[in-house]
């Protein structure tokens, strides 16, 4: 599961206190694409709940209001995500041939079997990830 959104307000905080003057803080934060229409399809998401993440303008709305400007964001499209998360299925599989008697071989083997289908079902409609890059107000 991911960490709410609520998060990232310490951190921000904690980086503010080292940066150099004109320096920039480049932030990692998942959003809503759509929101879910329930909270099991938030779920499905791998989040808590629907308040876990914000829909795109209202992230870019929070940073200003914890005092910073957004200078510049790139966000993954979904044939990014695709291969993000595809590449995550080619490493458990070559993971459990070279394993195949580890401790955790059946819990890898169970994730590679749900994680495409329940990955398609929720999380590449409904969540987007962003990298934003951040400078104090």
């Amino acid at each position: 599961m991911y960490p709410p959104v609520g998060c990232i307000r310490g951190p921000l905080r904690r980086q503010r206190n080292g940066l150099r003057t004109g320096g920039i803080i480049l932030v990692g934060e998942p959003y809503w694409r759509q929101l879910p229409p329930t909270e099991d399809v938030a779920k499905g998401c791998l989040a808590h709940s629907i308040s876990d993440f914000l829909m795109l303008p209202e992230l870019l709305a929070s940073f200003v209001r914890l005092g910073y400007d957004v200078v510049e964001m790139m966000l993954a499209d979904q044939d990014g995500w695709d291969r993000y998360e595809a590449a995550k299925w080619l490493t458990m599989r070559r993971w459990l041939e070279a394993n195949p008697e580890d401790e955790l071989a059946e819990e890898v083997r169970a994730k590679l079997t749900s994680e495409p289908e329940r990955y398609a079902a929720y999380t590449r409609e409904y969540l987007g990830w962003g990298v934003f890059a951040l400078m104090p107000r």
